[in-house]
């Protein structure tokens, strides 16, 4: 199986300014994250609002620029890439967002918006732009009447579908979903996970799918990554994720989803999250974890290989009997 992105140890921090005669401190937004996605494949990000999964996604659609590690998409570099590449990289990953509503030009029409990529990055003639665009609308299941109107006249269904073929217009070979469907009704949602679904099919995408809703990961992914302050918590496909979670975060996660809790679930995560600039010395679940010991506060969990995915706790052998 081909692996279309590579991503080794990113990291991504900020400076953050405290006061006026404070010293500047250090927020560690990823903090050395791997994983890879094969072409074809749905690789699902999960975590609480904090947990790092917009900055991976402005870092993999190339937004932001990491301040460590590698990243590798489609063959290359994507954290230097050769200038001859720069362009072609681009047009490989696209972007979907979360709010249909202020992602789209207010004062453009629907064909105006979808044409403009092709304008930007290609040579194509006006006809030709205008025939691709009518083509891709047809795909995500809008008319040709749609063409000539304008976003505020569609429902948000109807403009996260225009998001979508705006983000198909250049035939990217990812697409990174940053919560596409959280803006949505629930009858809507699953129209749009439905598409998303069909057009992976239909096209062989790779998708990088941000969600908080664990229900929704359950339909459209292949792989899962649980994060938590930057950090890797648990990942591996998502049989084995859901089936028996070996993470207690994985678990407290499942526990708050309706349908989803397991045995081996203790109840939702309970208190805040720790302060990012102010990270612990050992485990950063450990404040939050019903399980926690001395060697969890003192000494931070690498991920692992456990049963089949990657597990980031110093005692994740004792849930596989349960």
């Amino acid at each position: 199986m081909t692996s279309l992105v590579v991503a080794t140890d990113l990291e991504r921090t900020y400076e953050v300014g405290r006061g006026l005669f404070e010293r500047r401190a250090r927020l560690r937004a990823v903090g050395g994250i791997s994983f890879t996605i094969a072409a074809g494949h749905t690789l699902a990000v999960v975590g609480e609002s904090g947990c790092g999964k917009s900055t991976l996604a402005r870092l993999v659609t190339l937004i932001e620029k990491p301040t460590a590690g590698t990243l590798s998409i489609d063959g290359v570099d994507a954290v230097d890439p050769p200038r001859s590449e720069v362009g072609r990289l681009r047009r490989t990953v696209q972007i979907v967002f979360q709010n249909p509503y202020g992602s789209l030009n207010p004062r453009r029409k629907v064909g105006a918006i979808l044409e403009e990529p092709l304008a930007i990055n290609t040579n194509l003639p006006k006809p030709e732009r205008t025939r691709q665009a009518l083509d891709i609308m047809a795909k995500v299941g809008l008319g040709r009447e749609h063409y000539g109107r304008y976003p505020h006249m569609f429902s948000g269904g109807q403009r996260q579908r225009i998001t979508i073929a705006r983000a198909l217009i250049l035939r990217p070979k990812l697409v990174v979903a940053d919560e596409p469907v959280s803006a949505l009704d629930l009858s809507v949602q699953a129209q749009v996970l439905n598409l998303f679904m069909d057009l992976q099919e239909e096209l062989g995408l790779a998708y990088l799918f941000i969600s908080h809703d664990l229900a929704v990961v359950r339909h459209i992914a292949h792989d899962v990554l649980v994060m938590y302050l930057g950090l890797a918590m648990e990942q591996g496909p998502k049989e084995r994720v859901f089936g028996r979670p070996l993470h207690p975060y994985t678990q407290a996660l499942l526990a708050s989803t309706p349908g989803l809790a397991t045995r081996a679930a203790a109840g939702a995560p309970k208190g805040e999250l720790p302060s990012p600039l102010d990270p612990l010395s050992g485990c950063v679940f450990s404040t939050r974890c019903p399980h926690a010991t001395d060697q969890c506060r003192d000494s931070r969990p690498v991920p692992r290989a456990i049963d089949g995915r990657e597990v980031a706790c110093h005692y994740a052998e004792r849930f596989l009997g349960d």
